[in-house]
């Protein structure tokens, strides 16, 4: 697994895990990571995945590249990444043995050079995750509330009064389901590894300041895990 080009074979995780052949994008392609910002821990990608799964499905429409914003739900055998579209959104109609793009990000925010200890340029800090796969479409009633019901537990566990799905199950007919067999996985996290441990620390500590808090956590994670990897 360089560059976590990692897919659904061999995959290490917490729950069930299907190990079947995948197909390997030749390097170079989809998202430029530089090994500073690589990120080839399995646990750590698919944790990444599951607590940030809004994101953007890219595919081409009518020979353009086409993006959709929604929620996707990661199959308990990790192979698979589902949702749904409205039936009145265009990109469904194409998307049928494309190979796709989902793209997730987690916090991100501008990192002023002011914050170093030694001279530096402006730029910016995020996490990110690439995921690759052919995708196929379907209207079947029974598969499209397992996904509508899955994703709709997924959210509502975390309100004191969970609402439970209760609607006509024509509703279904205004949307399409999406499966995308997961081929490929790209994960990057900037978060100044490039930079010293004092530069680190005080990009950290001006983050906090700004209310970047979420940035700022991902930053000593990242920073508590490099001192593991030393010792």
């Amino acid at each position: 697994m360089a560059r976590l080009r990692f897919s659904t074979k061999g995959l290490i995780c917490s729950r069930p895990c299907v190990r079947r052949s995948a197909r390997f994008f030749t390097p170079g392609r989809g998202m430029y990571i530089p090994k500073h910002f690589d990120v080839t821990d399995r646990d750590e990608v698919l944790a990444f995945i599951e607590a940030n799964a809004f994101g953007q499905l890219v595919s081409s429409v009518a020979g353009r590249p086409f993006s959709t914003h929604m929620p996707f739900l990661l199959s308990q055998d990790m192979t698979t990444c589902s949702g749904h579209l409205a039936k009145q959104n265009p990109q469904h109609r194409e998307l049928a043995g494309q190979q796709v793009l989902i793209s997730l990000q987690g916090p991100h925010d501008y990192i002023s050079p002011s914050w170093y200890a030694a001279p530096g340029v402006p730029t910016w800090n995020y996490q990110a995750v690439h995921i690759y796969g052919q995708c196929r479409v379907f209207s079947d009633h029974e598969k499209l509330k397992t996904v509508v019901d899955a994703l709709t537990a997924r959210y509502e566990s975390g309100f004191e009064k969970p609402w439970s799905p209760e609607y006509k199950g024509s509703m279904l007919d205004g949307i399409v389901g999406v499966e995308v067999a997961v081929s490929e996985i790209q994960c990057k996290y900037k978060l100044s590894q490039n930079r010293s441990r004092q530069d680190r620390l005080q990009v950290t500590e001006q983050l906090e300041k700004l209310g970047s808090t979420d940035l700022a956590a991902a930053m000593r994670r990242n920073q508590a895990q490099i001192i593991r990897r030393r010792l």
